[in-house]
């Protein structure tokens, strides 16, 4: 039977701002995004039959189409429907790592990973930019997650423009087991309390794109400058979920009272916090210092590193 094994890293949000609105409904934004190593494995598998199944033990996975896995090899086998009918349906089984509706992209690294283990299952032969075509398809944070690494993007967050990487700082993750944030709720959120202030006008978007201040961050990535990069850490959505969910801005004062700590920000719409320090070694410490003030037992901890690492084929 045929096979291939993939890893599918985690992102970060070095920086996002929210710039103003779509004709598409969407939020205009201007986002630095970074690849981390805590990542997924991702099994695909030409099926016997001609359905669909995904197999993950994780219980907060969904294992039908309201998984955007599941949603990219249903757009596969549309897009391709001949391969689809000469090599069958697709079993795929997700080894998930990643925490859940954490602000990390999981299931959009899961979905990149789809698309390229199925690209060469089927033997499609298709191109970066093909993959990156139909990764917007699905999502906005699936492009970014083909590649990996470091990038600055802007529209919904598809347009990509690669940035010098960065891999020489550790990451520490928190999370509460049971804290869930809707992408969606925060996003609607922050346009209800901060809508007046948005660009409208396509002529007015452009204006903002290029006022807007991720330009000292990637200023501060061209030069490797990790103290910099720390400081300058930036994030819109802190300002409507930081209200709703204290706790979470309670973990990133947490971490930012750590004197090895270079700089943390909540991930996305989170409830994700990271922390950058510059030695591993000394992750552990700030773990147990920021356990130990936060003082709840549902706050998990997850260790790992910057990577320019995107989709990868094991073999």
């Amino acid at each position: 039977m045929q096979h291939y094994s993939l890893t599918a890293p985690a992102k970060i949000n070095l920086h996002l701002e929210i710039i103003g609105d779509r004709a598409d409904g969407y939020h205009e934004l201007v986002m630095i995004l970074q690849g981390i190593g805590l990542e997924d494995r991702i099994d695909l598998y030409a099926g016997s039959t001609q359905a669909i199944h995904l197999h993950c033990e994780h219980p907060d996975v969904p294992l039908g189409p309201d998984n955007i896995a599941y949603k990219a090899a249903q757009l596969m086998c549309r897009e391709y429907s001949q391969a689809y009918a000469q090599y069958g349906g697709l079993e795929i089984t997700i080894d998930k790592k990643i925490p859940v509706a954490a602000g990390l992209a999981g299931g959009s690294t899961d979905a990149a990973a789809v698309l390229v283990g199925i690209n060469l299952l089927w033997k499609l032969g298709l191109t970066q930019p093909e993959l990156q075509t139909l990764a917007s398809q699905l999502g906005s944070d699936i492009p970014f997650c083909l590649e990996g690494g470091t990038a600055l993007a802007l529209g919904r967050g598809e347009e990509l423009s690669p940035l010098q990487g960065l891999d020489q700082a550790t990451v520490i993750l928190a999370k509460h087991r049971n804290l869930f944030v809707s992408t969606a709720w925060a996003y609607q959120s922050y346009r209800q309390r901060f809508g007046e202030s948005y660009y409208q006008k396509p002529e007015t978007i452009e204006v903002g794109k290029k006022q807007a201040h991720s330009a000292d961050l990637v200023s501060a990535i061209s030069q490797q400058d990790y103290l910099k990069i720390g400081q300058l850490l930036y994030n819109d959505l802190e300002k409507v979920v930081f209200p709703e969910y204290p706790k979470v801005e309670a973990l990133k004062s947490a971490f930012q009272e750590e004197k090895e700590v270079l700089g943390a920000m909540m991930s996305g719409s989170g409830p994700t916090v990271f922390a950058l320090c510059s030695a591993t070694a000394k992750a552990q410490d700030i773990i147990e210092n920021v356990r130990s003030k936060i003082n709840d037992s549902t706050v998990e901890f997850w260790t790992t590193e910057l990577t320019n690492r995107g989709i990868q084929v094991k073999s």
